[in-house]
């Protein structure tokens, strides 16, 4: 098993950044690639961006250029960093790992940009 936990989210201001991290812990040595999605209310859950092992990032294309997904191995810690936020980038922001044959998620965190 492997668990995942998210945190900094909160509330901003338009124009402001927030930075996501997600700590794994459990079976970490399983893990491969990791990645943000995020669920706006009434809508479907949306890839954000993933990242490897090794630190080759990909992006869902509408968020090329504000968001950038990192990673530090070490630490076991994913991190999102979201710059000049707007309120449709209001959601809840998931955390999913792959591993071998298995797909974990976290809780999620939640994301509130004000106008």
């Amino acid at each position: 098993q492997v668990q995942l936990v998210e945190s900094g989210g909160g509330l901003v201001q338009a124009g402001g950044s927030l930075r996501l991290s997600c700590a794994a812990s459990g079976r970490i040595w399983s893990i491969n690639d990791m990645g943000w999605y995020r669920q706006a209310p009434g809508k479907q859950r949306e890839l954000v961006a993933t990242i490897t092992k090794g630190g080759r990032s990909n992006y869902a294309d509408s968020m090329k250029g504000r968001f950038t997904i990192s990673r530090d191995n070490t630490k076991n810690t994913a991190y999102l960093q979201m710059n000049s936020l707007k309120p449709e980038d209001t959601a809840v922001y998931y955390c999913k790992s792959w591993g071998v044959a298995a797909v974990y998620w976290g809780q999620g965190t939640q994301v509130t940009v004000s106008s």
